[in-house]
C-alpha cells in the first residue's frame, strides 16, 4: 500500500463527512424559514448537486490548468476563504422570502456555506488526480511505481458520506444542539484543513511520472503539458498513452449520473407525498443511493448479468405500484418495494459508470461529468416537475428514463437487448399516462405549488350527496357535503364538534364574541364555527390553498363570522404583529403529514402566549401516524406554567376522523367543563425528552417504532380509510 495513501483516505473521507453532515444542518436552518414544508429538502438536494458540479469543475480546472505548487496555492486560498464563512457564519440569523422559496433556498445556503461546501465538494477529485500523479512508492528494486488508479478513494468518500448520514439522525441530531453541532462541525473542519494542508505541501512537490500522450506531448515542448503539468526530462521512461475518452463515453457519464440522481429525487419525492410522509424517510433513500456508489466503485460487486435482469423486474413492479393507485400493500411492503427499485437502479447506473471509467489522467474530467449529471436530475425533480406538472409525476417518468437509459448502454451487449429495452421503455411511457388518468379521476382541480400538490375530489354518495374533498399528496385536508344547507355548513373531519379544537371553539368563551386564530387554512373548515360577531384570522404560506378554499369551497363564505387571511408563515407573520388577544389559536399547519417544527417549540409557544387573551386556549392537531408529538406540546406547556391534556377521536359515521388535539391552556374552568373533562386524558411525558426550541428538537426519540403501520390503519397516513359519503 503507498505510504501517503493513508492520509490521502483520511483528508476524503474527511471531506465527505463533513459535507453530509452540513446538509441537514442547513436544512434544519432553512425549515423555519419556509413553513417547515418538505420541499425544502428536495430544493437542497439541487443546491448540493449543483454545488458539487461547481466543485468538481473548480477541481478540474485546478488539475488540468495549473502547475502543481499553484495547484496547492490555490487550493489553499480556499480553505482560507472557507474557514473565513464558517467564522462569520458560526451564529448566524438567516432571512428567506416565502413568495420566492426556491430561491430563498439557493440564495441563503449560498451565503450560510457556499465556499466551504465547494471547497469539500472539490476534494475528492482533486486528491484524488493528485494521489494519482505521484508516486505510489518503491518495489524491492528501489524504482519508483506508478501510482494505483485513484477509484477506490471514491468509494472512501461515498462510504464517509454514508457514515456522516446514518449517524446524524440516530446520534448528532438527538444530542446536541444546532449551536453545538455548528461549533463542532467547525472543529471539524479546521483538522481537515490541516491535513489538506500537509498533502498540499507534497503535492507542490510532485512531478509527474510519464508523459502526457501524444496528443498533449506537444504541449510539453515549452516545458510543461496541457494539463499544467511539469513535463519529465527526454530520457524519463514512457508509459503507454492513456486512452482518451470517447464523446460517446463522455455523454454515457453525464447520463448515467443523471440517472441514479433522477431516481434518488424521485423516489425521496414519491414516497413523502404519495406513500407516507413519515418524518427522516428521505434518509433511506439517500443512504441506499451512496451505498450503490460505495458498492459499485469498489470494483468488485457490480455483476451486470445479475443486475440487469433484476432491474426489469424492478421497473416492472414499480411500474405497477404506480400505475394502480388502489394496489392493497401495506406501508412497510410500500416503501421496501420503492426502495428495493432504487437501490437495483442506481447500482446499474453507478455500476455503469464504473464500467466505463478513464485512465487516471481524466479522471478530474469524469467525475465533473458526473456531478453535471446529479444536478441536472435533481433539478428535474426539485425545480421543474413543480412547474411542469399538476401532479407527483417525476418518479413515472424516471421509470421511462431508467429504461431509455438501459438501450444506450446495453445497445452492443447482446441482440435481444435491442429488442427487449425499447419494448420496456414503451412500457413505462404506458404507465405514465395510467397514472395521470388515476390522479385525474374525479378530481376537478389539480395544482402543485413548491409545497406540494393538492387536487380537489367531487365524487356523490346515495345517502350524503355530492361532496368534495381536498387533498394535499395523500393526506386529506378536509371535506365538504354540498347536499342540505346544513350538510354544507357543518364541520367534518378532524374538526367536528366532539374534536379537541371543536371543544375549544364550542367551551372557551360563554356565548361572547369570539376571536379565534388558526394557523393553516385547508378547505377553510373551522370557519363553519364562525358565529356574528366572531373575528376567524387564518394564516396560511401556500396561495393557491387560499384559492381552492375560496373558489372551491363555500366554508368561508358561508361563515357568519368576520373572515381574515394572512398569507405567508403564521409564526413570522404573528411575529410582527402587536398582540391579538385571541380566545383560541388552533395549530393545524401540516404539509402533507410533515411537520413544522419551527411552530412547535417553546419560543413559538411563547408568541402564542403574547396573542393569547387571559384564559386563552391553545390548540394543537397532533395526529400522526409515524410520530407522538403529545409529550413534547405537553412539555413545553409544563415548562411555560399551562396545563395541556389529549382530546383523542376516532371514526364516525358522520363524516367525524379519528384525531388528535392537545389543548393547552391556564383555564382550569374550562378543562374543569365536564364535556370537556371527559373527552380529555392527561399526557405521559417521555423519559429522558428533551425541551423543544429553535436551537434543538429531534424527532429520533418520539418515532412510534412498535406501533404497525398496515393497509390503511390510520386515515392520516392513507388518506383514503374513511368514505366521506358515509355521512
Amino acid at each position: 500500500m503507498p505510504k501517503r495513501a493513508p492520509l490521502y483516505a483520511a483528508a476524503i473521507f474527511l471531506s465527505s463527512s463533513l459535507l453530509f453532515l452540513i446538509e441537514p444542518m442547513a436544512g434544519k436552518r432553512l425549515l423555519p424559514l419556509l413553513g417547515g414544508s418538505a420541499a425544502v429538502w428536495t430544493t437542497c438536494l439541487v443546491f448540493f448537486q449543483s454545488a458539487l458540479l461547481l466543485g468538481y469543475l473548480c477541481a478540474h480546472w485546478i488539475a488540468t490548468q495549473l502547475r502543481p505548487r499553484s495547484q496547492a496555492l490555490a487550493y489553499g486560498l480556499l480553505l482560507i476563504a472557507s474557514l473565513a464563512q464558517i467564522a462569520l457564519n458560526l451564529n448566524p440569523h438567516p432571512h428567506a422570502s416565502t413568495a420566492r422559496p426556491i430561491v430563498s433556498v439557493l440564495v441563503v445556503l449560498s451565503g450560510l456555506i457556499g465556499i466551504p461546501f465547494l471547497v469539500l465538494s472539490a476534494t475528492s477529485s482533486l486528491l484524488q488526480a493528485w494521489y494519482a500523479r505521484g508516486p505510489a512508492g518503491t518495489n524491492r528494486a528501489g524504482m519508483a511505481e506508478a501510482a494505483r488508479p485513484p477509484y477506490r478513494l471514491f468509494a472512501v468518500s461515498n462510504f464517509g458520506s454514508l457514515l456522516a448520514l446514518v449517524i446524524y439522525p440516530v446520534f448528532i441530531e438527538p444530542n446536541f444542539s444546532l449551536r453545538t453541532q455548528t461549533l463542532a462541525w467547525a472543529v471539524g473542519f479546521l483538522v481537515f484543513t490541516i491535513v489538506c494542508a500537509g498533502i498540499s505541501v507534497g503535492a507542490s512537490s510532485t512531478r509527474e511520472l510519464a508523459v502526457e500522450s501524444s496528443s498533449a506531448a506537444g504541449a510539453g515542448h515549452n516545458g510543461h503539458s496541457s494539463s499544467g503539468a511539469t513535463a519529465l526530462p527526454a530520457d524519463a521512461v514512457e508509459k503507454p498513452a492513456e486512452k482518451e475518452p470517447t464523446a460517446l463515453d463522455r455523454m454515457l457519464w453525464l447520463l448515467l449520473a443523471a440517472g441514479g440522481a433522477l431516481l434518488l429525487s424521485a423516489v425521496t419525492s414519491h414516497l413523502s407525498q404519495n406513500i407516507a410522509a413519515i418524518p427522516l424517510l428521505w434518509i433511506l433513500p439517500l443512504t441506499i443511493y451512496l451505498l450503490t456508489f460505495v458498492i459499485a466503485f469498489n470494483g468488485r460487486f457490480y455483476w451486470r448479468w445479475v443486475v440487469v435482469p433484476i432491474l426489469v423486474v424492478a421497473l416492472a413492479g414499480t411500474g405497477y405500484l404506480i400505475a394502480n393507485l388502489d394496489t392493497d400493500l401495506s406501508l412497510r411492503k410500500s416503501v421496501l418495494s420503492f426502495c428495493g427499485m432504487l437501490f437495483v437502479a442506481c447500482l446499474f447506473c453507478h455500476g455503469e459508470l464504473y464500467r466505463r471509467r478513464p485512465e487516471p489522467r481524466f479522471t478530474t474530467q469524469y467525475y465533473l461529468l458526473i456531478a453535471a449529471g446529479g444536478a441536472l436530475g435533481s433539478m428535474f425533480v426539485g425545480l421543474c416537475a413543480p412547474y411542469i406538472f399538476a401532479g407527483s409525476y417525476e418518479m413515472a417518468w424516471s421509470l421511462v428514463y431508467t429504461a431509455a437509459l438501459a438501450i444506450l448502454v446495453l445497445w452492443r451487449a447482446h441482440w435481444f437487448w435491442r429488442l427487449f429495452w425499447p419494448a420496456v421503455t414503451a412500457a413505462m411511457v404506458v404507465v405514465v399516462v395510467l397514472q395521470a388518468r388515476a390522479y385525474r379521476a374525479n378530481a376537478i382541480v389539480e395544482v402543485r405549488s413548491f409545497y406540494g400538490s393538492m387536487r380537489v375530489l367531487q365524487e356523490s354518495d346515495p345517502q350524503a350527496g355530492m361532496f368534495r374533498t381536498l387533498v394535499h399528496g395523500t393526506i386529506q385536508h378536509g371535506t365538504q357535503y354540498f347536499g342540505t344547507e346544513e350538510d354544507r355548513t357543518s364541520p367534518t373531519t378532524y374538526y367536528v364538534h366532539t374534536t379537541g379544537v371543536g371543544l375549544a371553539l364550542d367551551f372557551c368563551c360563554k356565548n361572547r364574541p369570539r376571536r379565534v386564530a388558526v394557523v393553516g387554512l385547508g378547505a377553510g373548515t373551522l370557519a363553519s364555527y364562525g358565529n356574528p360577531g366572531d373575528v376567524f384570522r387564518f394564516y396560511e404560506i401556500d396561495s393557491r390553498v387560499e384559492t381552492i378554499a375560496k373558489n372551491v369551497f363555500t366554508y368561508l363564505r358561508d361563515s357568519k363570522a368576520k373572515i381574515e387571511l394572512v398569507e405567508g408563515d403564521a409564526r413570522l407573520s404573528m411575529e410582527g404583529e402587536t398582540p391579538q388577544q385571541y380566545d383560541v389559536i388552533a395549530v393545524d399547519a401540516f404539509s402533507g403529514d410533515a411537520i413544522p417544527v419551527h411552530l412547535l417549540t417553546a419560543e413559538a409557544l411563547r408568541l402564542y402566549q403574547r396573542h393569547l387573551r387571559p384564559g386563552g386556549i391553545l390548540a394543537f392537531h397532533v395526529s400522526n401516524s409515524f410520530v407522538d408529538l403529545g409529550p413534547v406540546v405537553a412539555q413545553e406547556a409544563k415548562h411555560a406554567g399551562m396545563s395541556a391534556v389529549m382530546v383523542s377521536t376516532t371514526d364516525d359515521d358522520y363524516g367525524g376522523y379519528a384525531a388528535d388535539w392537545v389543548l393547552v391552556t391556564s383555564n382550569l374552568d374550562f378543562l374543569a367543563s365536564p364535556k370537556v373533562k371527559a373527552a380529555s386524558a392527561n399526557i405521559e411525558l417521555k423519559p429522558g425528552l428533551r425541551l423543544w426550541t429553535d436551537d434543538y428538537s429531534s424527532l429520533w426519540p418520539i418515532m412510534k417504532w412498535t406501533k404497525k403501520q398496515e393497509d390503511g390503519d390510520d386515515s392520516e397516513s392513507s388518506g383514503t380509510k374513511n368514505n366521506p359519503g358515509q355521512k
